[in-house]
């Protein structure tokens, strides 16, 4: 489909523009990589956090500690009944795993585990139930999701007791969602550094440029076509920092992955660590381009105005 005339002249004046302010900021390397640098600090440290609460919460799922229910059964639910509710209940999209022990696992277990190997055969029959060890997924591992289905388990017929550890999952939760509300806090106040910084280079440009932007002014140049390059810049600027925000996040990962798979080695887990995926760069990016756009637009409108030409 092809443009309007006016539609490809607007977008090629957009597109020299850019390239123009991208070119100032070339000429002066060191201003520029520090001011990007400074606004990757900034993006780097709340982006970082977040990605590494994510991957502590998704190390939460892998411990054996991790929220379960354990329902134990009624005596008089036969070993086949009892397979056949643990093949049915494997089918609930709520559930991402289950194991089924029987009475005989359970008192082998517990004979070796209690030290009462003895005391034990005295006993006429086994008094342990059989019980389902079951694992919710992961979208419905958090108190209240776990709460909800352990209320379903506990009416099913073959039930006799379910139980839930929800002390150590609301402790979990309560931990991670504080950690996270700091981590929107932190990332706010480093959004607005970020404004603050590129507010204030875009404003000593302004001034550095000022008798150009007068004479501009002299031969009836608009405030939005004058306007448009600081815009750019602040763009540009933002960009930068992600992208060095990006690699600062990447390096600190590599440099924690070899850590922590030793450490999860020890523990027999294949887990590690999972860095910045192309949608989250991507919205990183995005974010550091708009602060950066916002930062610009609000410095330039404040003192733009203020200067006019003198006749």
């Amino acid at each position: 489909m092809k443009l309007p005339r006016f539609m490809h002249v607007y977008l090629a004046r957009h597109a020299q523009v850019s390239l123009n302010s991208l070119g100032r900021l070339y000429r002066a390397p060191s201003a520029s990589l520090m001011t990007a640098a400074v606004i990757a600090i900034a993006l780097a440290l709340p982006s970082g956090l977040y990605l590494l609460t994510g991957n502590l919460q998704r190390l939460s799922t892998q411990w054996d500690g991790s929220t379960s229910l354990s329902l134990f059964l009624h005596h008089s639910v036969a070993e086949n009944q009892a397979r056949q509710l643990a093949a049915g209940l494997q089918k609930w999209p709520e559930i991402e795993s289950l194991q089924l022990i029987s009475p005989e696992q359970a008192l082998a277990e517990f004979r070796e585990l209690s030290g009462f190997g003895t005391a034990l055969d005295v006993l006429e029959e086994n008094p342990l139930p059989a019980v389902l060890a079951v694992k919710p997924g992961r979208d419905h591992a958090d108190a209240d999701s776990a709460a909800a289905l352990l209320e379903r388990l506990q009416v099913l017929p073959e039930v006799e007791m379910a139980q839930l550890d929800l002390q150590w999952v609301r402790r979990f939760s309560a931990i991670v969602d504080i950690v996270r509300r700091s981590i929107w806090v932190m990332g706010s106040l480093l959004g607005l550094a970020v404004l603050l910084v590129i507010g204030n280079t875009i404003r000593l440009e302004i001034q550095n440029r000022r008798e150009e932007i007068e004479i501009t002014k002299l031969i009836g140049a608009t405030d939005a076509f004058i306007r448009r390059p600081f815009l750019y810049s602040g763009i540009w600027y933002g960009l930068g920092g992600a992208l060095l925000a990006v690699v600062l996040i990447e390096v600190a990962f590599l440099q924690l992955q070899g850590p922590v798979r030793q450490l999860s080695g020890l523990y027999a887990s294949s887990f590690a660590l999972e860095a910045l995926s192309v949608a989250e760069i991507g919205v990183l990016l995005s974010g550091g381009a708009l602060l950066g756009l916002a930062g610009a637009w609000l410095a330039v409108g404040r003192h733009l105005a203020d200067i006019e030409p003198t006749y």
